[in-house]
């Protein structure tokens, strides 16, 4: 059986204008749309988030999305992006017992932030992006992130600059935008949030 390639994805998320959205769709191929609901999971300790490791269920199938470096001001995101329940078990030691959410709730991961997310998606070139409309119940948040995965760990650093270089040519502004759960951990739970910001996953 061949083994399966590991993605890495570098992403960059950007607060847009209207004006910079549409810059930035000019020419693109449009992919569709649609509409998915996120569930994060971590332990009252926030044992995850801390280490900037993202446990989440979309639309009942689970990821983890694994930090593969410190993000520095203004640059990427880079996460080693890890699909499905066996895998998921491999990374986290646990053994199947019972059902895959009954044995992670015995190690403490419990939902913290659940939301809805309308994501337009577009190619442009090498780049992937994604327009996302994000319903948290009280409040609705958007953004845009802009994506490259790549196989090798060696080519991190050249899909980082691309993606900063592209982003510049459109004269978008390069700055640190908070995710869709660290914005829910802002607006409702500080004290998580906080212990982002102090764990340094979170930089403001």
């Amino acid at each position: 059986m061949s083994k399966v390639k590991p993605m890495f994805e570098i992403e960059k998320k950007f607060i847009l204008t209207d004006e910079q959205e549409k810059r930035l769709t000019e020419g693109a191929e449009f992919l569709g749309e649609k509409t998915f609901t996120d569930i994060y999971f971590d332990t009252a300790e926030y044992a995850l988030t801390k280490n900037d490791i993202w446990l989440r269920s979309r639309e009942g199938a689970f990821e983890v999305k694994l930090p593969m470096r410190k993000n520095s001001f203004g640059g990427t995101n880079q996460y080693n992006e890890i699909d499905g329940e066996e895998k998921i078990r491999q990374v986290f030691g646990i053994v199947p017992e019972k059902s895959f959410l009954e044995d992670i709730r015995s190690f403490g991961y419990a939902p913290f932030c659940q939301f809805k997310t309308t994501r337009k998606k577009y190619r442009k070139g090498k780049f992937t992006i994604d327009l996302d409309d994000v319903d948290f119940g009280d409040f609705r948040y958007s953004l845009a992130e802009i994506e490259l995965m790549v196989t090798e760990e060696k080519g991190i650093p050249s899909a980082n600059e691309e993606i900063l270089k592209f982003a510049k040519s459109l004269d978008l502004k390069i700055e640190n935008v908070r995710g869709k759960g660290t914005e829910y951990l802002l607006r409702t739970k500080p004290e998580h949030y906080r212990a982002l910001v102090e764990a340094g996953v979170v930089i403001e």
